[in-house]
Formats: C-alpha cells, structure tokens, sequence
C-alpha cells in the first residue's frame, strides 16, 4: 500500500499530540526535544554546502549552533492584547524607528491570520521580535513577513553587507526539523548544480542556514535570496481573465528550462508546482524598504496630526461581533504575535504610492526583487505545507545570464509619486519582460527517494495521484500545464467538487477524462485505486454521464481564443496532459516547442531536447527509482 501521509501531516499530528498537553508533559517534552535536538544540530553544524555559487549569490556561511543564549524576550502573552498601529503609537512613540518599518494599515493587522498562539510551546514556533538578532549578530530581524504550518517568515537585515534577506525560523518539533533537513538537503543540491544551465537562474536558492536556541527548542533557520510576489498575484490582477500572451510565453519558458534543470540536473521533483508556488522578480528590495519606510512615517503623521481615534474598523468589528475566525478560533485574542506584513509589490498599488508605476520595466538591474503573497485555504488539499506561506523577500546581486540580460522588472516611483493621490489601473507594459522563479520545495522530493505519496495540490494533481500509479518527474509536467492554463484564461483546468452521490476524486477523474480521453486500460490494471473508481467494465462506478470537451474546443467555445491560437496552445499543452506518466513531454523539449519561439527575451533558448518526446531517459522520469548510487553518475 503507497504511503498517503505527507511530511506536513505527520509533523502536525504528532507536534498538535505532543505541544497539547499539560505542563508536566510540556516539561518533560522540553527535555526530551532538547535531547532529540542534538543530532539535527549536529547535522546543521557540520553540513557545508558545496562553494560552487553564481557569482550574484552571497557565499554560504558555515551553519552553526548557536553557542549564546538566545537574544528572545522574555515571551508572556498573557501580559498585551495585539493593539491596533495606533494604540501602538501612543504607547511606544520612544520606538519610532523601530515602529516606521513595523506599521502598517490597522485593516492588515487581523490576528486571525495569523499562527495560533497555542503552536508557541516547546516544540512550536520560535518568539520572534523585531530587533532579534541571529548568528551572533550576522542578521537583525526588521519586519515579519509571514508564516506557515511549518515556519514564520522575517525581512532580516545582513549585517555584514547592509542587505536584506528573508529568514524562515522553523518550528522546533523532532518532525519540523528533520522536514526543513531535508529541504536544505534539496536546496543545495539546486543550488551547487549546473550553474551554467538556463534554468539554475529560475529557481530559489539558498543563502545560508544555521540553528538558533530559543525558549521552545532549537530551531532551524533558512536564510534566501530576495523573494516576491507569486503569480497568482497576477492572475487577481487580471480579475482571472487571464494574462496576455505574452507574458504567459515568458513564464513558459522559464519554468520549462527550470523544471529541466531540476529534473535532469538536480534529480529532484517539486511535487507541488502552482500559481503560490512561483515568484516574480520585481526589482530593487533595499528601494522598496525605505519606500515602506516613508510611507508608514507618513502614514504615522497623518494619523498624529487628525487625532485618530484608538479603534479601528479591526476591532471594532471585532468587538462587536466575538465570532469565530479562521480554524475555529476567535478573532481577537490576547497575544504578543506580530502581525504579518508583507512588503508591497510594485504590481499592484501600495496605498498610491506605486501608482502610475508599471509593474514591469525593460531597464537593467544588478539587484533583482520578489515579493511572495500565498493565499489561505480551508481545503487541506490545498494546505501541502506552505512552509513559505504568506510572504519572504531578500536580496541578491545578479549578473547577466549566458543567454538572458537580467532585467530590473519595476520602475521605482519618485518622492513625486509617493503624494500622488489618484489611482490608475496600469498592470504590466506588454513590450516588458518578466522574470520568475520556482520557490518553496518544502514537498520537493528526489528521483530516487520520494519521501511520500500524498503529493500535487488538489487542482494540479495528476491521474497517477489519484490513481494510485507509479509517478516521478513527469508528474510536475502535469501541474505545469495545469498552472499554464490557468495563466491564459484565469481558471483552472480541473476544478473538481464533491456531489451527492460522488466525491472530489470521482469529479476529477471524470474532469479528465471529459477532456483528454479514457485511461489506457493497462494504467487501470496497474494502479492502486483503480477499483475505488472503475467498475470490472472500466466504467466510472458513481458518475454516469460525461460530457467530452477537447481543450482546443474550451479555448475557443469558452474562452474565446481565436482558432489558431486555441490549436497551437492545445499542441503545447496535451503532450503534457499526457495520460501515462511514461509517455509524458519533457520539460527540455517542450521548451523548444514552436509556441514559445517568439517568447519575448528568451528567442535564444534552447536545448538539446527533442519537442514532445518523453522523458523516459531522464532517471526517475515516471517512477521512483532504487538505485543507491544514482547521484555518483549525473
């Protein structure tokens, strides 16, 4: 039987069963984690990355344990209420600078979007504060950004040369320890291989890690690269009526020649390719802090000058109405949690401060930015470990690409702009260029080690998921097509529901076959679950009547594509769409497919991949390899 719990899931189940119990039990957990620590810490301390990194990337630092106490306050909640900016202003005016990167609107500061302060226990969070400092003063912690099941996300200040970077604190838990090894793991293999190839350049990469001692256990710390906005984003941008053509081209290619290099370079698998899941470069990180900067000073005099009053629209809903919030839990509740503020994107307007600002420029820059904004889901289909979840940004210095000039995607509003007060609805300059980057490979796994089945967000999840069949690197292609829909029309491809008589996995299998066609008989024979779906006929048990749509016939019927477009998009895409894991498109060909040609930027990109031939010559193409020296001959 495949395993069907994820990382994500066992780590949660067993860290909610420890981190609940009574304070004995959370004693003698503290010593037991301290114990269990020590090998992880040793691992951190001892691992190096390989030195081979682009010339735009800081050297990674030798990880260590912290040999200082740790530098957290002392963490009481029971002492403050999470207060509104203003009531913020009144009590700390001493802590003016402190507070002009902190502040944000009081509409952003909702505690229930937030971690829950029962996971701040040993074994749990760490208790970040503005001002914290790690690695012996290396970094300096200057705004959270955001949080998962998995980690809180901080803008962190290099110390050592004056840029920003974004630190992810993971949970200190046995299982959020040995989870965030193994990404470490992953990162340097992506970031130490092949630095030569196209698409080294379009995934994250790693910057330093080390440990850091805290009041409930010792924590892995990630440090990365400058981070942005995701493309769903720019779908929202869109109101999901899809991106110009243009800019999906762009996005194509990268990917493509990024999941190559993953793929055939790296030997790794993403296994959770979507919108939330890559990043866009959008220009210069240390220029939009100190626009965050003037604009939250601003904002500060403002309110100092009307006499705001302390309520916001925040809490006085809130007060009014004591309802549940999200998981379950009260809106307002007493707590020191810092509210999550992501830094603006130049793609949409920053309380008019980037209007009239393109989100996209085609001048050059030597330090490229990301701003990363992942959405909240109820769905745990759609909850895979967002270990990146909300947002990250850092920085790093870039150099022209072998075959692409690296391009500064925004251009910075002057002083001007910033008192603007009328708000134009300007997105994207379709002559510009745009760059992305995968991130996240919390639910990376390797070609030869696939660390669960339970893979693949519901809606870019692929037949041998839910079929229970054998998967590999193909299984990323499926949820790249899935994802380049999505692009060109803002929806998604497959959009499966639960019915009366059927649930969601019945709905998707019937989504699929209503668009590409029936199963090959011998896929069915040799899957898992085949019989939870398929009568002895191979006929869908609880869902009768389909109703076949090709993808050619929903782009230009539903969508409104012209003819041509919607036959040469549906060439691209089906080799992808591909049934059988085996005969599946790979991404090195499919980057040479005549669709993306004329991708604007990227003309010069090709490989020696043949067009929708299958990667079946890639190790662990379609299914999980044994070999134990496989990574002695790449």
């Amino acid at each position: 039987m495949p395993n069907t719990k994820s990382k994500l899931s066992i780590a949660i189940q067993q860290a909610e069963h420890n981190n609940h119990q009574n304070n004995n039990d959370i004693d003698r957990k503290l010593s037991t984690d301290s114990t269990n620590s020590n090998s992880s810490s040793n691992f951190i301390d001892n691992f190096k990355p390989s030195p081979q990194l682009l010339p735009n990337l800081i050297q990674h630092s030798v990880p260590y344990v912290s040999t200082t106490p740790s530098s957290s306050k002392p963490f009481k909640p029971e002492l403050s209420p999470l207060k509104t900016d203003f009531e913020e202003d009144e009590e700390k005016e001493a802590q003016d600078k402190q507070e002009d990167i902190s502040s944000e609107s009081d509409s952003d500061l909702n505690p229930a979007d937030e971690e829950d302060l029962k996971d701040y226990v040993p074994g749990g969070y760490h208790p970040c504060y503005i001002g914290e400092e790690y690695k012996n003063g290396k970094y300096t912690l200057v705004r959270k950004l955001g949080w998962g099941h998995f980690s809180t996300v901080w803008l962190a200040k290099n110390n050592d040369n004056h840029c920003h970077v974004a630190i992810k604190v993971v949970r200190s838990a046995k299982h959020y320890t040995e989870t965030a090894i193994d990404e470490i793991k992953l990162l340097d293999m992506v970031t130490t291989s092949d630095i030569h190839h196209p698409g080294h350049q379009h995934v994250i990469q790693l910057l330093d890690t080390f440990t850091h001692k805290g009041p409930n256990g010792v924590h892995v710390v990630m440090v990365f690269e400058v981070l942005g906005e995701n493309l769903l984003g720019l779908i929202r941008k869109y109101k999901h009526r899809g991106i110009p053509i243009v800019f999906v081209k762009q996005i194509a290619k990268q990917l493509l020649s990024a999941l190559d290099f993953l793929h055939r370079k790296c030997g790794v698998i993403h296994t959770d390719l979507k919108p939330e899941n890559i990043l866009i470069e959008i220009g210069d990180v240390e220029t939009i802090v100190k626009l965050v900067e003037q604009e939250n000073k601003a904002k500060q005099l403002k309110k100092k000058k009307i006499k705001a009053t302390p309520s916001s629209s925040y809490s006085t809903q809130n007060s009014a109405n004591p309802s549940l919030g999200r998981s379950g839990r009260r809106s307002r509740r007493t707590t020191l949690i810092t509210g999550s503020q992501p830094l603006p994107s130049p793609l949409r307007t920053f309380n008019k401060s980037f209007t009239n600002v393109h989100g996209l420029a085609n001048t050059v820059s030597n330090t490229p930015m990301i701003i990363n904004t992942t959405t909240e889901t109820n769905n745990k289909d759609e909850d895979i470990n967002n270990s990146f979840s909300s947002m990250s940004i850092t920085n790093s210095h870039s150099n022209s690409n072998s075959y692409q000039t690296k391009i500064d995607p925004v251009k910075i509003p002057n002083q001007d702009i910033l008192n603007e007060s009328s708000k134009v609805d300007v997105i994207i300059n379709e002559d510009e260029l745009i760059s992305v980057k995968i991130a996240d490979l919390g639910n990376a796994c390797w070609c030869n080690h696939h660390f669960t089945d339970e893979i693949q967000t519901r809606q870019y999840r692929s037949p041998e998921i839910l079929l229970g069949y054998h998967w590999g690197c193909s299984s990323d292609l499926w949820s790249f097509s899935c994802l380049i829909f999505e692009l060109l029309t803002g929806d998604y491809l497959f959009d499966p529901r639960d019915g009366k008589t059927y649930n969601k996995d019945d709905d998707h299998i019937a989504q699929i076959i209503e668009l590409i066609g029936q199963f090959p008989r011998s896929m069915l024979k040799e899957s898992y679950h085949t019989r939870d779906f398929f009568n002895s006929r191979n006929e869908l048990r609880r869902i009768m009547k389909l109703k076949p749509w090709g993808l050619k016939d929903v782009l230009h019927e539903k969508y409104k594509f012209s003819i041509s477009d919607s036959i040469e998009i549906a060439d691209f895409l089906l080799p992808m769409l591909n049934l059988q894991p085996e005969e599946r498109a790979d991404a090195g060909g499919m980057l040479n497919h005549p669709w993306l040609r004329d991708a604007l930027g990227l003309e010069n990109v090709v490989l020696e991949r043949p067009v929708g031939g299958s990667g079946e010559d890639i190790p662990g193409w379609s299914r999980e390899l044994n070999s134990k020296n496989y990574f002695g001959t790449m």
